[in-house]
């Protein structure tokens, strides 16, 4: 008997005795089928069994056939993502589809859930434009910092455009309409097998010859316009020494040669507009700027005539005798002035000085003298105490008119006197 028949009690090697519900199962699946090597992938393959529901979403397969082996892949395309889709989807398409891996439950089958679809080929090259996108942008070719302003007046123009097509007629018109310079043509094929190497080389024989670059093209198909977003066109823009405009196609048309452009262009006839300045416009502000530099002259004219007029004035022979006699009378009044104040000064210094010399004069001891008193003097010095003086002692006398040396028999000390 085998281990399945003797019933889940029973463990063999290799094998659990765990029972799972069908959730749990479908639960591990959906935990294995989330790989990031089968999530947010392209993939490509021909349309199968295509259904379009009446609610919008998309019900395909992506098959695949060859001598050995063939394959199968359920797909499912939700309205939101299929409204994006710009291609006509039919049976029998080759595609590449991107989207990621999962599990549908409800019927227990994995299946692609789409979210993008491109027709094979233009598939192909939208995925190298993004290749050549992030190649690109990590050598720095569509960074900001790197672009320049264009050239306000520009003397030589270079266009790098089809000999053949209506583009350089236009540009030619516009720039003969707005400010007529010299044009240098640099012709190259524009679409077509090896037209990038054409471009690119169009575009380094104008390096050093002009002062600004227009790159046109008229309008075209994804596939006429895929030139324009080879990496050697780009190196080419981003390594110029002038600056590049870009009039690839309409405005809704966008390469990686308008990324790498210094300026983008919605046409060649703008491009041409944005090289060049309006030769009215540039007249007419030339003729703004005369007028206000006229009337500015005229206005300090005025003025400096204004000056010099007042100079004269004041130079004049009569307003100098005048300016002298008035300065005159200021001298003499200032000089009356000094004078007053000066025998003011005195007056009142000569009566201070009187003051002093009288009360200097009462408190002269040689009036006393002459009134009877006299001063008596100890070695030079005067005696003001008879506590100073001892018997014996030899004093002076200085009376009115003279002096007497004395010797002190005798000292009497009364403190009432």
């Amino acid at each position: 008997m085998t281990w399945y028949e003797q019933g889940p009690g029973r463990e063999e090697p290799g094998f659990t005795s765990d029972i799972f519900t069908v959730s749990q199962v479908s639960s591990l699946v959906e935990t294995l089928l989330d790989d990031p090597r089968i999530q947010d992938i392209w993939i490509r393959g021909e349309v199968t069994n295509l259904k379009i529901h009446g609610s919008g979403h998309y019900y395909f397969s992506l098959g695949e056939k060859s001598d050995n082996h063939s394959a199968i892949l359920p797909c499912v395309m939700w309205k939101k993502d299929a409204q994006r889709v710009k291609c006509d989807l039919t049976d029998g398409m080759k595609v590449l589809v991107f989207g990621s891996i999962g599990h549908y439950a409800p019927q227990g089958r994995y299946q692609l859930y789409v979210r993008d679809i491109q027709p094979a080929g233009r598939g192909e090259k939208h995925l190298m434009i993004e290749r050549w996108k992030a190649q690109l942008s990590e050598e720095g070719c569509f960074d900001p910092g790197r672009k320049r302003a264009l050239p306000p007046y520009p003397s030589r123009v270079g266009v790098v455009t089809s000999e053949t097509g209506a583009v350089l007629h236009d540009i030619r018109n516009v720039i003969a309409r707005r400010f007529p310079l010299e044009l240098v043509i640099s012709p190259s094929a524009v679409q077509g097998e090896g037209a990038h190497f054409e471009i690119a080389r169009a575009i380094r024989r104008l390096q050093g010859d002009v002062d600004v670059i227009i790159l046109a093209r008229g309008g075209g198909s994804f596939e006429d316009l895929f030139p324009f977003n080879y990496p050697e066109v780009v190196r080419a823009i981003s390594s110029c020494p002038v600056p590049v405009v870009s009039a690839i196609g309409h405005e809704v048309d966008v390469t990686l040669a308008d990324f790498a452009a210094d300026v983008r262009a919605p046409t060649p006839s703008a491009a041409a507009e944005l090289a060049v300045p309006d030769r009215v416009f540039v007249l007419e502000s030339l003729a703004e700027y005369r007028r206000t530099l006229g009337n500015r002259l005229i206005n300090r004219l005025d003025r400096a005539r204004e000056e010099l007029s007042q100079v004269v004035e004041r130079l004049s022979p009569r307003k100098m005798d005048q300016r002298l006699t008035a300065k005159r009378e200021d001298v003499t009044v200032i000089t009356d002035r000094i004078g007053r104040a000066i025998s003011s000064r005195i007056g009142l210094e000569r009566e201070r000085l009187s003051a002093a010399a009288e009360i200097l004069d009462a408190r002269n001891p040689l009036h006393l003298i002459r009134k009877g008193y006299c001063i008596l003097e100890k070695e030079g010095r005067i005696i003001r105490s008879a506590a100073g003086i001892s018997a014996g002692e030899h004093l002076s006398v200085r009376l009115r008119d003279g002096r007497i040396d004395t010797c002190v028999e005798r000292v009497y000390h009364d403190p009432e006197i």
